[in-house]
Order: C-alpha cells, then sequence, then structure tokens
C-alpha cells in the first residue's frame, strides 16, 4: 500500500486550483452609466458578490470614469461619475465613456465591454433628452439594459411604461429595488428584480464570459448550483466511465488528485469566499482528521466502509462504478454545502466551521447511500449487474460441455 501511504496537503491544493480556475475565466465587464446618487453603488453591491462598490479597488481611467476591481471576482466594473452636471461636463463623460468603450475592445476577449446599465431613479420619473442621446449612441458601440431603480409605486410602474413606449434600441428595462425597502420600524418593501436582471444580462453576455458573470453574480444561488452539478456529471462520466480500467485498492490515491481538481472547479464556479479552515473543515469530514493534510489511505479507505457490499473491493479492484460512488457523492455534497454557505454570505452570515464540517459529514454519508443502492445489483470489480456475470459464467460453462460433447464424439467417428 505504498501509494495510499502517499499524502495529499488537499486544502492547499484545491485553493491552488481554484485560483488557476479563476485565471482562465474571461473576466465579464461592464459598464455602469448613471447620476451621481440614482443607486448605482447599491445596485452594484446586491447584485453582485463582496460589495463591490465598497470593497473593490477603484482606479480612476479618466477624469469621469472609474475601474472598479477585486482580486479573485473576475468581473470588471466601470462606473461613470458626473453626468448630473453641466451640458460641458456631460460632453466630456460621453467622449470618456466611448474613447473607453474603444480602447478596450482592441483588448480583446479580456477587455472588451460586454454591456451597459443605464440607471434611472424611478421615483424621479424623468428621462432628460441628452440621457436620450447618450443611450441611442451607447446602444450603437454595447447592449444597453435601462435599470429603473428605487421602483416604488405606482408611478415608477407608469415611468416604466413610458421608457418602453419611447421604442430605444435597448435589450430591456428592468424595474428593480436593489435592497428591501423600509417603510416604518415594523414594515418595509422587499428587495425585486435583481434576478430578472440577472436573467436578462445572461441572455446578453457571450458564451465565453458567462463562467465568470456566474462566479461574480450573488443573486441566484440555485444557478450556481445547478452549474456546479451539471460540470461534475460530466467530469465523472469522462473519468469513471467506458474505458477507466479498475485499479488495485492499493493505487486508489490516484484518485485523490482528480477529487481535488473537482472541488477546486466547484469552487471556482460558486465564486465564494473559501479560506484555509474553510476548506480544511470541509475535507476533514471525509478524511477523518481536522489536519491541514490528507493522506489517501483516509480519502480512499474509510470512504468505501460506508459503501454496502463495496469491503470485498478492499485488497482487490476498484471499478470505475465504485470510484464514481466515492466521487458523486463528494462532489453533490460539496455543492449542497457550498449553497448553503454562498446564501449565507449574502446576507452577510458566516456560518462555524465545526457546524460546516457536521454538516458536510452528514450530506456526504447521505449521498454515498444513495449511491450504495445504485451498486447494489452491481459486481463492484467488473460494473456489470451481477446477473449478468451468472449468465457470462453460465453462458461460458455450456459452452465448454458443448466444446467437450463435440470432442468425445469425434473420438467415437474416428474409432
Amino acid at each position: 500500500m505504498k501509494n495510499l501511504d502517499k499524502n495529499f496537503n488537499m486544502v492547499q491544493d484545491i485553493l491552488n486550483k481554484t485560483e488557476e480556475e479563476l485565471k482562465k475565466m474571461n473576466p465579464v465587464n461592464i459598464m455602469v452609466v448613471g447620476k451621481t446618487g440614482v443607486g448605482k453603488s447599491t445596485l452594484i453591491n446586491n447584485l453582485f458578490r463582496e460589495n463591490l462598490a465598497l470593497t473593490g479597488i477603484g482606479r480612476p481611467i479618466t477624469k469621469h470614469l472609474r475601474r472598479i476591481s477585486k482580486e479573485g471576482v473576475p468581473l470588471v466594473l466601470y462606473d461613470t461619475r458626473g453626468l448630473e452636471l453641466s451640458l460641458e461636463v456631460q460632453k466630456e463623460i460621453k467622449s470618456e465613456i466611448f474613447d473607453t468603450i474603444k480602447e478596450n475592445k482592441k483588448l480583446g476577449i479580456q477587455g472588451e465591454i460586454h454591456l451597459a446599465y443605464y440607471c434611472i431613479n424611478a421615483n424621479s420619473s424623468r428621462i432628460e433628452p441628452t440621457e436620450l442621446e447618450l443611450i441611442r449612441e451607447l446602444s450603437e458601440k454595447l447592449p444597453v439594459v435601462i435599470v429603473l431603480t428605487q421602483s416604488i409605486g405606482e408611478p415608477a410602474a407608469t415611468f416604466k411604461t413610458y421608457i418602453e413606449n419611447l421604442n430605444l434600441p435597448i435589450y430591456g428595462v428592468v424595474s428593480l429595488m436593489a435592497e428591501n425597502f423600509k417603510l416604518t420600524e415594523e414594515m418595509s418593501i422587499p428587495a425585486f428584480g435583481l434576478k430578472e436582471l440577472l436573467e436578462l444580462s445572461f441572455e446578453i453576455i457571450p458564451e465565453e464570459a458567462k463562467k465568470a458573470f456566474n462566479n461574480a453574480q450573488q443573486v441566484d444561488i440555485a444557478r450556481k448550483a445547478n452549474s456546479a452539478r451539471s460540470w461534475a456529471t460530466r467530469y465523472i462520466a469522462t473519468s469513471f466511465g467506458v474505458g477507466f480500467l479498475p485499479i488495485p485498492f492499493s493505487d486508489a490515491s490516484v484518485l485523490v488528485p482528480m477529487q481535488v481538481t473537482l472541488l477546486a472547479h466547484i469552487t471556482a464556479i460558486f465564486g465564494i469566499s473559501m479560506d484555509k479552515a474553510t476548506i480544511a473543515s470541509l475535507v476533514a469530514a471525509i478524511g477523518g482528521t481536522g489536519g491541514a493534510t490528507f493522506a489517501g489511505r483516509y480519502i480512499v479507505s474509510n470512504v468505501i466502509k460506508l459503501i454496502p457490499g463495496a469491503g470485498t473491493v478492499v485488497g482487490g479492484l476498484i471499478s470505475g462504478t465504485t470510484a464514481s460512488i466515492i466521487t458523486t457523492a463528494l462532489s453533490m455534497s460539496y455543492i449542497e454545502v457550498l449553497a448553503i454557505i454562498a446564501a449565507g454570505e449574502k446576507d452577510g452570515k458566516y456560518p462555524d466551521l465545526k457546524n460546516i464540517e457536521q454538516l458536510m459529514k452528514a450530506k456526504f454519508q447521505e449521498r454515498l447511500k444513495k449511491g450504495a443502492k445504485i451498486s447494489k445489483n452491481l459486481d463492484l470489480t467488473t460494473d456489470l449487474p451481477k446477473e449478468t456475470n451468472e449468465l457470462k459464467k453460465q453462458s461460458k460453462k455450456d459452452q465448454l460441455m458443448s466444446n467437450f460433447k463435440k470432442l468425445t464424439q469425434r473420438k467415437k467417428s474416428n474409432k
């Protein structure tokens, strides 16, 4: 069992590979246009994770335009300032906007701006001729979505209808309330509209930037989970499906790097703030130890014991089905827990590490039991139904008997 004694620093490996996955993502680049005070920062902080308008690095690239980004978030925002000022200033801003779009286009897929949100306070019930002109000109360069912020009451609904009837060359008008609006100490209007804006944005953003957009958004956790499940299912089918050669249990540690890659990719899809302590708690749940370094022995042998009927594999061969059961249980339970963490982060709540470990362990064992039901009628060394193997054995026996009879008859005829 020499290979099983090999230590894998899974925590650091997952963090490193997650970083690699993030670097592979083409960032999504969005321009946020609108007057100061219309709620652009509130929109940014509630649509995207990490409170970007507060914690992101806002670097001025022109007099009235700043570039907002943050390490680990594959998103770049271009925020305009001063559109409420004089006509002269507005002309400067317009020139800066179009110069930035032009220069970024030269950067190719990494720098090209994909979309513009033009934000207007719905309560103002007013859009100026200079704004209409800017929207029309901007739509010639970028897909534009008009975002009506603070959309409360009938006047906001009437204003939306008015804008839609202008037949502007835009992709849509979205009314929203980016965060709960407090009416009294006891009453508030719940936030709404962010998911509609998110879905419309996904339709507009090019395919190569959608992974980054999904990573950066915090509105639809279910979308992240579904994307992670879809990717994990394909990865597992490719890794352990047809063509997977059964491996000796003594070489089972070769599964661990594959599982590290799987967990890292899932972490990158979710785009949540994962530190060493959190990942250590999650991996400890399946490794049986709380340290940062986990041996292949714990990852594989302890897991196989949890699959009823798989004990016979120990000392023998691990088939694709067994490897798939282990890895599917690992990935799906990991996704479930990350979804809970992501939902908590969105509300500013961070789970206790001990609770995370217990939750991961419970989800993992639950998934293993589901996998065990699938494997119940399989020969875990061949991945074939037990009945099929019995038929093959019987067929081989019948063939031998038939050959024996033919040989006996030949001998008799030769005499």
